[in-house]
């Protein structure tokens, strides 16, 4: 499902079905800072949508305002078809939330949240059920106190999700996990999508968004600095990748230079590294093969997230301030 780039905070119709969320030209001030400043973007039924970018970036504020927690200085918002905030009681049987700072007393257990969760709606699922489709089936009686980290995003989720909403909002859904349970809570990202639930996904994680996300907004000092799917940000980066190898049989540098897009070639020991743009690495690497050479250790080091993100920004993504 590829999108085309958007730079900037301007108004652009997506090549997708039909919208669940539009904004507009949403903008959001606190005291004489702006914090959102013109943002508009879409979500498209179906998709793992994600919201990307440093704290302090707009990020919250901007689903929150979709959300109808907050109430926008000047834009518009649509959520299903729903004015966030003249239709937030409607809208509110229709979405589920998982805030960024998500917290239960200490002593309620699993299955008390969820029960009281599920009288907040109209016509919510059967808690129970998800209490086995989220593995939390033999923590039913456990106090939130007592939940690990991994347990804590399970219940999180279903409480999102006991609502049976038409779009789910995860605000950095694992800050504070470690590597597997963040891995788990993809996949459990990705399960909320496969049962038919829109999901827009904020984080400040780039491999999270890479991993899970049809397409993002990446966000920057209150505004979108760029909209695309993931790969396509990375692509558009316009800087030197690199491809490494050991060949196992002689290979002249000068035949390599001459491949399209072969920037250098240099030698570190006996490996080779070719450096290039666009597609120079499979012209490379037929340009080996039809020479009948052998390599061995090929690796290609390729652009990513982080890369798109300092292209697009001038600076690095962990190293932003609060």
């Amino acid at each position: 499902m590829a999108g085309r780039a958007i730079r900037g905070g301007g108004w652009a119709a997506q090549a997708w079905g039909m919208a669940v969320i539009e904004v507009r030209d949403l903008s959001k001030r606190y005291g004489g800072v702006q914090v959102v400043d013109g943002v508009s973007f879409s979500v498209e039924e179906g998709e793992i949508f994600g919201i990307l970018g440093p704290n302090g970036a707009g990020k919250t504020t901007t689903v929150e305002c979709a959300e109808g927690l907050r109430r926008p200085d000047s834009g518009s918002i649509r959520v299903l078809g729903l004015d966030p905030v003249k239709d937030r009681r409607e809208l509110s049987h229709r979405v589920g939330v998982q805030l960024q700072e998500s917290l239960l007393p200490e002593n309620i257990k699993v299955w008390e949240a969820l029960d009281l969760y599920a009288s907040f709606y109209r016509a919510p699922k059967d808690w129970r059920a998800l209490l086995d489709e989220w593995g939390l089936a033999d923590k039913r009686d456990a106090r939130f106190s007592k939940l690990s980290g991994g347990q804590k995003q399970r219940l999180f989720i279903a409480l999102a999700l006991v609502g049976d909403p038409k779009v789910a909002f995860l605000d950095e859904l694992t800050t504070g996990l470690d590597p597997a349970a963040r891995r788990v809570t993809w996949e459990l990202i990705k399960r909320v999508r496969a049962a038919g639930v829109t999901v827009v996904l904020v984080s400040h994680f780039m491999d999270e968004v890479e991993e899970l996300c049809d397409r993002v907004a990446v966000f920057d000092r209150g505004r979108i600095v760029a909209m695309d799917t993931p790969s396509g940000l990375i692509s558009a980066v316009d800087a030197d990748q690199q491809l490494r190898f050991r060949p196992l049989a002689p290979v002249d540098d000068a035949t390599l230079a001459r491949v399209p897009g072969v920037v250098s070639v240099t030698r570190t020991g006996d490996r080779v590294i070719v450096t290039g743009r666009g597609d120079f690495a499979g012209a490379v690497t037929s340009a080996l093969a039809r020479d009948h050479i052998p390599v061995a250790e090929l690796r290609v080091e390729r652009h990513t997230l982080d890369d798109a993100f300092v292209a697009l920004t001038g600076r690095n993504l962990d190293t932003q301030e609060s």
